[in-house]
């Protein structure tokens, strides 16, 4: 069947949009995934889960309200015990994609001094995390540079049709259980 000799820009800006969807590596979607990605590294929405010690650093940066189906960064801050996993995991599934998630400080990246049952040992265990940025608390240029660290990722990512990151209801979730002595 012959192609129509003038075709609206409507029919040519949807075959555009088939084309993104499907993922086809082209000159277009590279550069638009170069666009796409420029636009987010410069533009993150952040959600705070703040808990213990590290909240007051991070509490200085922040400023507006938040909201999670809002925001595309989640940043997981202080001591997260096994009770509040599931919220966590609550707050994380509510988040549009695409989604990234930095983990602020010892106790959020490996359970800190806390090596008890009540705590969790790394958010990894619970969420995905895309950045680590270890102290106790971290340093103003530590975090900074986890930021950078993470607009350069955010840069460099290709625009998956199907999201960045599985469900976390698709993901095991690990209980951790110490031998009794």
């Amino acid at each position: 069947m012959a192609e129509p000799a003038h075709r609206s820009p409507y029919e040519r800006a949807n075959e555009m949009v088939e084309v993104l969807r499907q993922g086809q590596d082209t000159f277009l979607t590279t550069r638009a995934d170069a666009v796409f990605n420029w636009a987010r590294k410069y533009s993150m929405f952040l959600y705070p889960f703040v808990t213990a010690c590290c909240g007051m650093e991070f509490m200085s940066a922040a400023g507006p309200r938040f909201s999670p189906r809002q925001a595309d960064l989640l940043m997981v801050v202080g001591t997260i015990t096994h009770r509040q996993a599931p919220i966590l995991k609550k707050v994380y599934d509510q988040m549009a994609e695409p989604k990234w998630v930095i983990a602020f400080g010892a106790c959020t990246c490996s359970g800190g001094p806390y090596n008890n049952y009540a705590t969790v040992q790394g958010i990894d265990t619970i969420i995905p995390v895309d950045v680590y940025i270890p102290g106790c608390p971290p340093r103003p240029e530590a975090v900074l540079d986890g930021l950078i660290k993470l607009q350069a990722r955010v840069q460099a990512e290709k625009v998956p049709a199907t999201g960045r990151h599985q469900e976390t209801a698709e993901l095991p979730l690990r209980i951790v259980e110490k031998p009794v002595a």
